[in-house]
């Protein structure tokens, strides 16, 4: 009697328990996903500095986490705002239509940044820097289908310097993505997703943190002497700030700032302390992690890009700002762990796209390298057409490494498109230095491995991109060898392609991969972790050897 009166108390308890469950929480997800994208960090930062690191940031996601040793772009060009679509889509521009930082509307001629929207206002500040949104976006995010899959119940913010770092990834439905007003020195948004900005972001940007950090001027972490990874710190191969006389460390930059522009702070290592800085009042006055559902934030840390461009691949002030910002990653996942508890959050840092070394200095070690005159070609490629079919400016654009037709002059003077496209191609491969030339209508004919071709492919937007890709020899690039320093990225190579890519908390297993990984598995793998619906224009697959079996 006692065992059965005992066997229905028990079945009556379980039944209580199960009708009183929050909807919405028996499915296991974390609390709160973090995306990372560091801007222009090669995979092999990781290691390159490896020895300087300290524990609790990349070190900690290396040893506690996941790590895909070989991720790859799949499309070209390389540059941002492509990459950032691309991590949080798991499309290509082929689809999801981000065709460049900036693209060429093919019917138009015109030129369009990849964020622009004149229907929307700025929303804390006076600036136009503010109108900005997603609708050039043709495809859900992974961040859009969490909310759809939460009937918009989580939360969603993006942050970045840079807006488009902050717009693309954060998606159409975000509740808010901030990006910087240089003119103020704010964090802003647009009426796109509010008509004022809340409190905290207000309270925040009234504590004049750039100038505060710029104050404190840029000084290396530790003697130059023993930047053992860089090149000698004064040298031909990299910017100079402001007035400076010397490209060395320290940058005196409490001398270099302006009240009216703050873009300065950019070019530090302050802007991405300064980006985690909002992170962090974001996940406490917007309460991520605390939430009934998951809710996601995503973090592009734009500095790097900044300094990689001014100062190239082996400076000591990418070294440094490498140090600094491996600090202020390890603050922030220890953040994380205080404010939404260690093993309730997942967390994933990848990159936009790498870097090129600086031309000069490959060819001052005897590696092959150059600058092409992408001018100087639009000029002669004109001439050559001009010559032949008695109509001026036919290649509009060399943007993007793609050449762009006037079609307005091709239709004004009835000529063949088709014809023009040949001569172009036959053209440029007469040029030294271009490796190869892909008509993206017919890229079988271009005699390029499957690989470039494939990128090409994935990199060609019929309506936004050039319908012809060039390929330059490895370790060229756009450029004037006058100053010749710096450098930039863009291309299908290794140092512009091959990206890190780690995962570590809830839901992740520890270890690693050598397997070809590709950026549009990123969202196809969130996806699977979350057991939501991929992206809609989602290519990728989800990388199984990531993920807990939950």
């Amino acid at each position: 009697m006692r065992k059965t009166a005992f066997f229905f108390l028990f079945l009556l308890a379980g039944s209580l328990a199960f009708a009183q469950a929050p909807a919405g929480t028996t499915l296991p997800r974390p609390k709160l996903v973090v995306g990372i994208v560091v801007d222009q960090m090669r995979w092999d930062y990781l290691y390159r500095f490896y020895d300087r690191y300290q524990p609790n940031g990349f070190k900690r996601l290396l040893g506690e986490g996941f790590t895909c040793e070989n991720t790859y772009i799949d499309y070209i060009p390389t540059v941002t705002a492509i990459g950032h679509s691309t991590v949080y889509t798991g499309s290509v521009p082929a689809i999801h239509g981000i065709a460049g930082n900036d693209f060429i509307i093919q019917a138009t001629g015109k030129t369009m940044y990849c964020t622009e929207d004149s229907s929307v206002q700025t929303v804390g500040s006076f600036s136009e820097a503010g109108k900005m949104s997603p609708r050039n976006l043709l495809t859900s995010t992974i961040t859009d289908e969490l909310k759809l899959a939460t009937n918009f119940r989580s939360k969603v913010i993006g942050i970045a310097l840079k807006d488009r770092g902050g717009i693309l990834p954060a998606g159409h439905a975000a509740n808010a993505a901030y990006w910087f007003d240089d003119s103020t020195g704010n964090w802003i948004t647009s009426t796109y997703y509010m008509k004022e900005l809340p409190a905290w972001v207000k309270a925040f940007n009234d504590q004049k943190l750039p100038q505060k950090y710029l104050l404190q001027d840029w000084k290396p972490l530790y003697d130059p002497k023993t930047y053992v990874q860089s090149a000698p710190d004064e040298n031909a191969y990299e910017g100079k700030y402001g007035k400076s006389t010397t490209t060395a460390l320290p940058v005196q930059t409490s001398g270099l700032i302006n009240p009216k522009n703050y873009d300065l702070i950019r070019s530090t290592p302050y802007g991405n302390t300064l980006t985690f800085d909002l992170a962090k009042a974001a996940v406490e006055h917007e309460e991520l992690g605390k939430n009934v559902v998951t809710d996601f934030l995503t973090v592009s840390c734009s500095s790097t890009d900044y300094v990689g461009h001014k100062m190239g691949v082996n400076s000591l002030e990418i070294e440094d700002v490498y140090l600094r910002f491996d600090r202020d990653l390890a603050g922030f996942l220890t953040y994380l762990d205080t404010k939404v508890g260690k093993g309730n959050y997942t967390v994933f840092l990848t990159a936009d796209h790498g870097a090129a070394h600086n031309a000069r200095f490959l060819i001052d070690h005897n590696i092959p390298a150059g600058y092409f005159d992408n001018a100087g070609t639009q000029r002669e490629l004109n001439d050559v057409l001009e010559k032949k079919y008695a109509a001026k400016s036919l290649v509009s654009s060399l943007m993007n490494n793609q050449v762009h037709l006037n079609y307005k002059a091709l239709a004004d003077s009835h000529l063949d498109e088709e014809a023009i496209r040949k001569d172009i191609v036959i053209a440029l491969r007469a040029r030294p230095h271009i490796s190869f030339v892909i008509d993206n209508l017919h890229p079988d004919e271009s005699g390029a491995p499957e690989l470039i071709k494939s990128r090409a492919r994935n990199g060609y937007n019929a309506k936004r991109s050039g319908v012809i890709t060039f390929a330059f020899e490895p370790g060229w690039y756009s450029g004037a060898a006058n100053p010749g320093t710096g450098t930039t990225h863009g291309s299908w190579n290794s140092y512009d392609a091959h990206i890190p890519l780690l995962w570590m908390g809830w839901g992740i297993k520890k270890g690693h991969t050598n397997r070809h990984t590709g950026m549009t598995d990123i969202s196809a793998t969130l996806a699977a972790l979350l057991h939501i619906q991929e992206p809609n224009g989602c290519i990728g697959k989800p990388i199984e050897e990531v993920l807990k079996n939950q």
